[in-house]
């Protein structure tokens, strides 16, 4: 069975979209958003994470053209306060010297606050480019896009619009990609076109999540370990709690240089490399052998007189900027030890039908959130509330309770991931209303699943 809002797609495409695209046949994708139940900002450290699929998602229609124009129109987007139109022609992505940097393309297509969206879609058709993926388009695209991934919820909003968009592309195009390269073909978008520094975790879920399970994806850099059903009459759902979270913003970006700094001054006074990665040290060796090494704090200036710069490439170090060094290089490596620690107890629990596994599980979603806020300073208030109301919530009828709560993704607000037993949809509703009144405004809830795109794959859609 089609999800419903594909059913719902094509009556736009026949309905209001009609005359944008013109006649012929276009090529259709659907890409969801995600979930992260536990991992979160390890992703760029190296982590394993754990993601599930939303079932909101982004659904993208593209349709060739021969004129070089590239036309897109994110239906809706005036209701966030954007411009729903935007244009540019591929000869733009040239100078007289070739292909254009991505700095340029940046320029080009994602300066303006208005247009920026722009740059997650026709920032796709650069990157296949850039990538070497074509030596040429041979010709534009109409591209239509609808989301129902709610922007700045921390749910991936971004990675639905670039994997969805980069499917039907590919497809239009006659490209084979297979889900890997389609996750890192997006991070580029994102991380080069769009200039927000995020992991991989988001772009891998939307394109090979699977309806009800969760993804464990070990992120060095993008190797799936497999998925994981959750025991039965288990669930996870999320909250949204309005408060809009960006991966481009500053918070984020400290934390992720801080964890950098954190490598970069462990390689240079151990003479390891760690394979690259913080999370490839175990929580007790760095207990004993590398705690000591890192300072609580350091300022940018410092550090670049003394290592000079960070592995990372999507970030650089401010030189004005005092960074939390310590605890962000220790968030990412106990994160990662709590990551393997719940799928172990997520397989125990499916094995033996011990719920005290469910529980510990639950209490290592508490442990995340407590550090996101304590150790990298991505917490909020109102994400803070969220999850204090479910960790107050007494149990329901039939024992059903929840287990545990965290913010998700790169935090700084967005939503909270909720593991529960049973039905909890009277303990939900009770948060929502005491957050509804703390607050002012009334929470999304996230539930149910739906397929990741390239499970979904493609339709050539008659105009």
């Amino acid at each position: 069975m089609e999800p419903k809002d594909y059913s719902e797609f094509l009556d736009l495409l026949r309905g209001e979209a009609r005359g944008f695209l013109g006649g012929g046949e276009c090529m259709v994708a659907r890409a969801p958003g995600r979930i992260d139940v536990l991992g979160g900002v390890g992703d760029y450290s190296g982590a394993v994470v754990l993601e599930g699929t939303l079932a909101e998602a982004a659904l993208a229609a593209v349709r060739l053209r021969n004129d070089g124009l590239i036309r897109l129109w994110s239906y809706g987007a005036e209701c966030d306060g954007l411009a729903p139109r935007f244009q540019v022609c591929i000869d733009r992505f040239y100078s007289s010297s070739g292909l254009i940097g991505y700095e340029q393309a940046m320029a080009l297509l994602a300066a303006s606050p208005d247009t920026r969206w722009a740059g997650y879609v026709a920032g796709a058709f650069f990157v296949l480019l850039a990538e070497g993926e074509m030596a040429r388009l041979p010709g534009g695209a109409d591209v239509f896009i609808r989301s129902s991934v709610p922007m700045g919820a921390g749910v991936s909003s971004s990675a639905a619009i670039e994997v969805a968009t980069m499917t039907a592309a590919a497809a239009a195009y006659g490209l084979r990609l297979d889900g890997l390269r389609l996750a890192w073909l997006c991070q580029r978008v994102e991380n080069r076109v769009v200039g927000a520094p995020c992991g991989i975790m988001d772009q891998v879920t939307s394109a090979l999540g699977r309806e009800n399970e969760l993804l464990a994806l070990l992120c060095q850099p993008h190797e799936v370990l497999g998925t994981h059903r959750l025991p039965p009459g288990y669930q996870v759902l999320g909250i949204d709690s309005h408060v809009k979270h960006s991966v481009g913003g500053s918070r984020y970006t400290k934390a992720r240089v801080g964890a950098f700094m954190g490598l970069a001054i462990l390689m240079r006074e151990t003479g390891q490399d760690f394979g690259g990665y913080l999370c490839n040290i175990t929580p007790a060796e760095y207990r004993a052998r590398y705690r000591a090494l890192l300072p609580a704090k350091m300022r940018g200036a410092d550090f670049i007189a003394r290592y000079g710069s960070t592995p990372d490439t999507a970030t650089t170090v401010d030189p004005d900027t005092i960074y939390s060094v310590r605890p962000c290089a220790e968030h990412a490596i106990y994160e990662n030890a709590r990551v393997r620690r719940f799928i172990q107890l997520l397989e125990r629990a499916n094995s033996t039908g011990d719920e005290r596994a469910m529980e510990a599980a639950g209490k290592l979603m508490y442990a995340a959130h407590w550090s996101y806020g304590h150790k990298i300073a991505l917490g909020a208030r109102e994400t803070d509330l969220l999850v204090s109301l479910a960790r107050q919530a007494p149990p329901g009828d039939g024992g059903a309770r929840i287990l545990g709560a965290k913010i998700t993704g790169g935090g700084s607000g967005g939503a909270v991931a909720i593991l529960a037993k049973g039905d909890v949809s009277q303990q939900v509703a009770s948060i929502c209303a005491s957050y509804r009144n703390a607050v002012g405004v009334d929470p999304h809830v996230f539930t149910g699943s739906s397929p990741g795109a390239c499970a979904f794959g493609t339709r050539t859609v008659p105009l």
